[in-house]
């Protein structure tokens, strides 16, 4: 068995002299995609610039191609790295940014246009390469953002909440970019608080809370393990709820799911059936509109691992809608 491109052991992180980072263990294989997932300070942009080689561990060794990446700049010459910020010139053109970041990826000048050509074709971009990246939407600008870490052909691709801030087109256009990668045989560590989009990415996830590792492995064999249980709930509500129907709700196991309040998703387990359950909250005064049943997906399965810390509703529309750091 071929060994992994990363591998990620018994690391220890420090920063301003607190633990962010504790005893983690991971690996990703060339060519394969994985999803980190976690509430807002579990850790998982600080994992991310390890593997970058940004930051040195404490404890433990993270080693890309078999090297340091912290220590080696052959290993950072592996990994493309795709900040959530904007890191681009935006008064230079689509391929003139390119051409920089291809100097400064040490790409040698011979080598330079054709890079910038195939990293254009890539993120499909080639049709904007002559404007300059302050005239370019959102969606745009992060296309060119991942484009610029393609420079140097990277084995190993990093992304920290790639599709924040833009439409819906756009984040379908860069859904698109990383299928191109994933076909090209380029291994992504994507961190994302968007449950679909780790779905749609992702053969395997991995949760961080409060800097460790709580569950990991490939998705499909996580979420049959969950389906085994009682099907997951989410019901629908006519108007938002007021305190004594949150309440309720709360009792029966739900929490919220959506932005606005008229979403509730069951995040424990309920002997009731449907219809039951529909009763039993209508007769506390709950305006519910319908029930639905489901099998579990990611957002259940993300609950079921961090459970142990307490999720609370406030961080599910957080979770959902990508405002959590």
């Amino acid at each position: 068995m071929a060994d992994p491109l990363v591998r990620i052991a018994g690391v220890d992180l420090d920063l301003r002299g607190r633990r962010v980072l504790e005893r983690v263990d991971l690996d990703l294989d060339p060519g394969e995609t994985l999803a980190l997932l976690g509430p807002n300070g579990a850790g998982k942009s600080s994992l991310m610039r390890l593997v970058a080689g940004r930051l040195r561990p404490n404890a433990g060794s993270v080693r890309v191609a078999g090297a340091d990446p912290y220590r080696e700049g052959g290993a950072r010459r592996a990994i493309g790295w795709v900040p959530q910020e904007i890191a681009l010139y935006p008064k230079l053109t689509v391929a003139e940014n390119l051409g920089v970041f291809g100097q400064l990826a040490g790409v040698p000048r011979r080598d330079r246009r054709a890079a910038v050509e195939a990293a254009l074709a890539m993120a499909e971009i080639g049709g904007v390469a002559r404007r300059p990246v302050g005239t370019l939407s959102g969606g745009y600008r992060r296309r060119v953002n991942i484009a610029a870490s393609l420079m140097n052909r990277p084995r190993l691709v990093l992304l920290d909440e790639p599709t924040s801030g833009v439409d819906l087109a756009a984040r379908a256009a860069i859904h698109a970019v990383l299928d191109r990668l994933k076909a090209a045989g380029t291994a992504i560590l994507i961190a994302t608080h968007d449950f679909a989009e780790a779905e749609r990415l992702a053969a395997r996830v991995a949760f961080l809370a409060q800097g460790r590792i709580v569950r990991a492995g490939r998705l499909t064999d996580l979420l049959a393990q969950l389906r085994t249980g009682v099907p997951e709930r989410e019901l629908s509500l006519t108007v938002p709820a007021d305190e004594p129907a949150e309440a309720a709700l709360r009792r029966a196991g739900f929490a919220v799911a959506e932005p606005g309040g008229l979403t509730w998703r069951s995040v424990e387990r309920s002997g009731l059936d449907g219809a039951a359950l529909l009763g039993s909250l209508r007769a506390q005064g709950v305006p519910v509109a319908e029930v639905r049943v489901r099998a579990p997906r990611l957002e259940a399965l993300y609950l079921d691992a961090l459970r142990p810390r307490a999720v609370t509703d406030a961080e599910i529309p957080a979770l959902r809608d990508g405002t959590a750091g």
